[in-house]
């Protein structure tokens, strides 16, 4: 392209246009309509989270220490505790185990500052039950008969596991669980996190309570999959222990008891070729070959810079697009540093 506007989709001159139609697929980490099209076995998330093109790159090449960490994981059953700096691929490592070692879609907890250890297991809806009883009132149901809304054998319907309670489900191979960005928890998660990882089980309290009055002491409740699972006696206990993956980006010292029952990973920066693989296995080798040189830059700003690598990826994407005068200051626009001064 000779004009660096012609690649505008938005013009902003406050007149109507059909340029959206000019509006090229999306990149392939940003692809949700593949979801649409996955199959049973899938979610649609790999072509976003490992890359659509994987299949003429080594997306995930760990050195000998990773390797020897995550498998240390896999053989002790114990969660591996992932630090590094926005962008490393901590995430990705989780969804890379999964899909190499076929164990179906990764339950991803997302931490924020208000999450605490019941969001991760389970919730128990009472408001959305009560409404459902007096509802069914006023039309001479009756809220206590088998299955309805207030009987004890409907009460699974108002039970939700979330992504931890589900990867503890007994199933014979283990679930893949990401606990990504651990240190934006509140002080006591981490804490809260121990029981449980260590014994591989949890109560439901509602359930317990009203276990004897169960067909067989069963119930059966929704999972973070939207799914549903049969739970005994009002306790979840994994047979197999889930790959868990907890990351963390550095901005917190966690305790001394959560580090003991973890394997620790620490994930360095990227050199040049592993992120060309990265750029190839998202965008394929002549996108590769074409943002060489904003690799090499990119590289040259994280030495005293924080940047992350899918900021790489936005900009050898977006640039592609774009007309070669404003190539590079679209690129620095979009690589800014994580670590500015606010």
């Amino acid at each position: 392209m000779t004009d660096s506007s012609e690649w505008l989709i938005y013009r902003g001159a406050g007149e109507p246009h059909d340029g959206l139609d000019r509006l090229p697929a999306p990149p392939p980490w940003r692809d949700f309509a593949s979801r649409d099209a996955a199959g049973s076995d899938g979610d649609g998330s790999e072509d976003r989270r490992l890359g659509a093109y994987r299949h003429l790159a080594e997306l995930h090449r760990p050195g000998a220490e990773e390797l020897e960490m995550i498998n240390a994981a896999l053989y002790l059953r114990r969660p591996l505790l992932v630090t590094g700096s926005p962008g490393a691929g901590k995430s990705t490592l989780a969804h890379s185990v999964a899909y190499e070692l076929g164990l179906g879609n990764v339950l991803r907890w997302p931490i924020v500052s208000r999450s605490t250890l019941q969001d991760g297991l389970y919730q128990y809806d009472a408001i959305a039950r009560l409404q459902d009883v007096q509802m069914a009132a006023p039309q001479g149901a009756d809220p206590a008969a088998p299955g309805a809304p207030g009987s004890v054998e409907g009460i699974g319907s108002y039970i939700r596991l979330g992504p931890l309670g589900t990867a503890l489900l007994p199933s014979d191979t283990p679930r893949v669980l990401l606990i990504d960005e651990l240190d934006k928890s509140d002080i006591d998660l981490p804490n809260d996190l121990l029981n449980v990882l260590e014994e591989g089980e949890f109560a439901i309290r509602e359930l317990e309570r009203v276990a004897d009055r169960l067909p067989g002491g069963e119930a059966e409740v929704l999972t973070a999959d939207g799914t549903r699972a049969r739970v005994r006696d009002g306790r979840v206990r994994c047979r197999a222990f889930p790959f868990v993956v907890l990351t963390s980006n550095g901005e917190r010292d966690f305790p001394a008891p959560l580090m003991r029952r973890c394997i620790h990973l620490e994930l360095g920066r990227p050199d040049h070729r592993r992120l060309a693989t990265f750029v190839r296995a998202h965008l394929g080798d002549e996108a590769a070959r074409a943002g060489d040189d904003l690799i090499t830059h990119f590289l040259e700003r994280s030495r005293s810079e924080l940047v992350a690598a899918d900021q790489l990826l936005n900009a050898i994407y977006l640039t592609d697009a774009a007309a070669p005068a404003s190539r590079d200051r679209l690129a620095d626009q979009l690589i800014q540093r994580l670590d500015r001064p606010r």
